[in-house]
């Protein structure tokens, strides 16, 4: 059996305009302002308001809530119960608020539990990943950073768009139109061979180079050919790519251990010859065909340009770049 007041509230509920829309931001935070003071007067002062227009706005929740919400007591005034009540859920509201439209004003990372993700090219500088992994977790303690490697399918454009990853790194020779792109630094051409490669004795010529067994990155997918092999197209040249693998970072231990020829930036090159990643065995040579600079980029979409989180991720990665070790 329905209750006359459940009946009463369902008619008078489609008759009225809905309760929301009466209700706004400013009066939430005049409700608690006015709450918390407890005196119009105070209340004004503090959001920078005409005290008649304070008395209005509670005359409107005084109207929207039947109840007076403060009364007079003595000389000030209290909290009826129903004022007395509201007050936990209207801090929420507004706790939620500021909690909803922050993250388009403001990032304070060492407060932030965000998770960056990073998609990078394993071609780059050993050091670069390692150092933008520390500055990040250094700086945002909370933040959470995942870096992934490019996709099989090589969808970057794609996954940035769905936002499944916040930024990419590596080097094109045309990156996509579509995404925006910041340059982060440039890398000559030369070749890591092992130390015993006889062109390590006696040099070699454009043909020499070109017939040598050469090592190279797994196709990314059917017709990818890469910076080096792009720039051969081009010339009309063609190499002889003897052996093929999809972790670039192995490379240099089986050029080391063979005579095949990896043909990469000097910068990566150089941390297998010197410093803590060094290995034995390994030499680097000019390369005898010029090539233009390796240019590494960052790359992200519209969806974060405005991002004031993004553009936080963004600079620790080009700061991180300009702090490289020069060779």
């Amino acid at each position: 059996m329905r209750s006359p007041n459940h009946n009463e509230y369902r008619e008078s509920d489609m008759k009225q305009p809905h309760l929301f829309d009466k209700i706004d931001l400013q009066l939430i935070r005049t409700l608690h302002t006015l709450l918390i003071e407890r005196s119009v007067s105070k209340t004004a002062m503090r959001l920078g308001q005409q005290q008649p227009a304070v008395s209005v706005a509670l005359k409107r929740l005084r109207e929207l809530t039947g109840d007076p919400i403060l009364v007079r007591s003595g000389t000030g005034m209290v909290p009826t119960d129903v004022g007395l009540q509201m007050l936990g859920p209207v801090t929420q509201i507004l706790q939620s608020a500021e909690s909803l439209f922050s993250p388009a004003r403001a990032f304070d990372p060492t407060q932030a539990c965000e998770t960056f993700r990073i998609a990078a090219s394993d071609t780059l500088d050993p050091l670069f990943l390692p150092s933008v992994m520390a500055r990040i977790k250094s700086l945002a303690p909370g933040c959470q950073v995942e870096v992934h490697a490019l996709s099989a399918q090589a969808r970057y454009a794609h996954d940035l768009g769905q936002g499944l990853v916040d930024v990419v790194i590596g080097n094109w020779a045309q990156p996509s139109e579509e995404l925006h792109r910041a340059q982060l630094f440039e890398d000559e051409v030369v070749c890591l061979v092992s130390s015993k490669h006889p062109a390590v004795r006696r040099g070699w010529s454009q043909d020499d180079w070109l017939a040598c067994e050469h090592i190279a990155p797994t196709p990314a997918y059917p017709g990818w050919r890469g910076v080096i092999d792009e720039h051969l197209d081009r010339l009309g040249l063609q190499r002889h790519i003897a052996a093929r693998c999809a972790h670039f970072g192995l490379m240099p231990r089986m050029v080391a251990s063979s005579l095949l020829v990896l043909t990469t930036g000097r910068q990566y090159c150089q941390r297998y010859l010197q410093g803590p990643n060094a290995l034995p065995g390994l030499a680097s040579l000019p390369c005898p065909v010029e090539f233009p600079k390796m240019v590494y980029y960052q790359l992200w979409h519209e969806r974060s340009h405005a991002s004031v989180a993004g553009r936080w991720l963004r600079e620790q990665v080009k700061i991180s770049a300009a702090q490289l070790p020069q060779t």
